[in-house]
C-alpha cells in the first residue's frame, strides 16, 4: 500500500470518529464539614458504647446475639430459683451468699469471657483496621481504656445481676435488710474486681492473635488449666497437713485470687479445700497481686496496640 493510500484511509476514518467530548467535572454533593468537632472523648465513648453493645450482639446479627443471652439467661436462672426456694420454705438465710455467687458460676463467666473478648479485639487485628481508628482523632490509650472498660463493663453486668435478683427475692422474703444490703455491696465490690482481673487477662490473650478460634481456645484454657492446677495443688498441701501453703498456693489463679481476697476482706467463705482462709497478711498480698495484674493487664495492651496502630 503507498502512502498517499495510507493517508486517505487515515483520514477518512478519523472523519467518521465522534467528535472528541469536552472534560466535565460533575459536582456529587460533597460538602466541607462546617459542625462542632466532637474531638477525642466522644469518640472514645463511642468506641465503649459500641464495644459494650457488641459484647451482648446488639447492633449486630441475630445470631451473634444468641451466646451471650443464653449466658446472660443461665447465669439468673439459679439466682431466681434460689429466691423462689426461699420465700416458699420462709428460710432464714439465701443459699449462697453474695460473694460466693460468681465463684459457684464461673465456668459461664469464662465462657462469656471467652466468646466476647476475642470478638472485642481479634476482628480489629484480623481485618486491620486497628490503624484507622488511630488515624485520628483516637490515639492507643483512647482505645485500650475503651475496650477494657467495655468488657470489664460486661461482665459486671453479666455477674450484677443475680445478685439484684438474689437482693429483691431476700427482701420479698422479709429477710433482714441491713444485713442484705451489706451483703450485696460486698459482693458488688467482689464482682467488680473480678470484672476488671477476667476482663484485663481475656483482653491480653485475644490481643496476641487475630484468630477469634485460637483466642477463644487460649482464654478458656488460661481461666480453667491454672484453677485445676491449684486446687488439686492445694488439696494435696491440705492433707498433707500444710494449711499455711494452701492458702498462699491461691495466688496463681484468677478464680481463686478473687477467692481468696473476697474471704478476707468481704465476709466471704472460702472455696479452699475444708473452708480454709487466708491470714490476713495473706490477704494483702492478694490485694496487692490483683490490682498488680489489672494493672499488668493495662500495661501489655498498651504494648501490644503500640506495634499494632502501625
Amino acid at each position: 500500500m503507498s502512502r498517499e493510500t495510507t493517508a486517505k484511509t487515515l483520514a477518512k476514518t478519523a472523519a467518521q470518529a465522534p467528535a472528541a467530548v469536552p472534560d466535565v467535572i460533575h459536582n456529587i454533593g460533597y460538602r466541607h464539614y462546617d459542625g462542632p468537632r466532637l474531638g477525642r472523648a466522644y469518640a472514645r465513648r463511642s468506641l465503649f458504647s459500641q464495644s459494650l453493645r457488641g459484647a451482648y450482639g446488639l447492633g449486630r446479627s441475630a445470631k451473634s446475639k444468641v451466646l451471650p443471652m443464653l449466658l446472660f439467661a443461665v447465669m439468673c436462672l439459679p439466682a431466681a430459683i434460689m429466691v423462689a426456694v426461699t420465700v416458699v420454705t420462709k428460710a432464714g438465710s439465701l443459699p449462697v451468699g453474695y460473694t460466693r455467687y460468681a465463684i459457684y458460676v464461673q465456668a459461664v463467666i469464662g465462657l462469656y469471657l471467652a466468646s466476647q473478648a476475642p470478638q472485642s479485639v481479634s476482628r480489629d487485628l484480623r481485618f486491620k483496621s486497628v490503624p484507622l481508628y488511630f488515624s485520628r482523632p483516637i490515639e492507643r490509650a483512647d482505645y485500650v481504656v475503651a475496650k477494657f472498660a467495655a468488657m470489664a463493663s460486661a461482665l459486671f453486668l453479666l455477674t450484677g445481676a443475680p445478685l439484684v435478683i438474689l437482693y429483691v427475692g431476700a427482701l420479698l422474703a422479709k429477710l433482714d435488710f441491713l444485713d442484705q444490703t451489706k451483703g450485696l455491696a460486698q459482693g458488688l465490690v467482689s464482682i467488680a474486681l473480678l470484672s476488671l482481673l477476667f476482663a484485663g487477662i481475656g483482653l491480653v490473650v485475644s490481643a496476641l492473635t487475630p484468630r477469634r478460634g485460637f483466642g477463644v481456645a487460649a482464654v478458656i484454657a488460661v481461666l480453667t488449666i491454672p484453677y485445676g492446677a491449684v486446687s488439686a495443688v492445694q488439696g494435696i498441701a491440705f492433707v498433707q497437713g500444710n494449711e499455711a501453703a494452701a492458702g498462699w498456693l491461691g495466688l496463681f489463679s484468677p478464680t481463686t485470687l478473687i477467692d481468696g481476697l473476697q474471704t478476707v476482706f468481704l465476709g466471704g467463705t472460702s472455696s479452699f479445700p475444708n473452708g480454709l482462709e487466708p491470714s490476713t497478711a495473706a490477704g494483702y498480698v492478694y490485694l496487692l497481686v490483683t490490682l498488680g495484674v489489672i494493672a499488668g493487664c493495662y500495661a501489655l495492651l498498651m504494648r501490644r496496640y503500640r506495634k499494632a496502630g502501625l
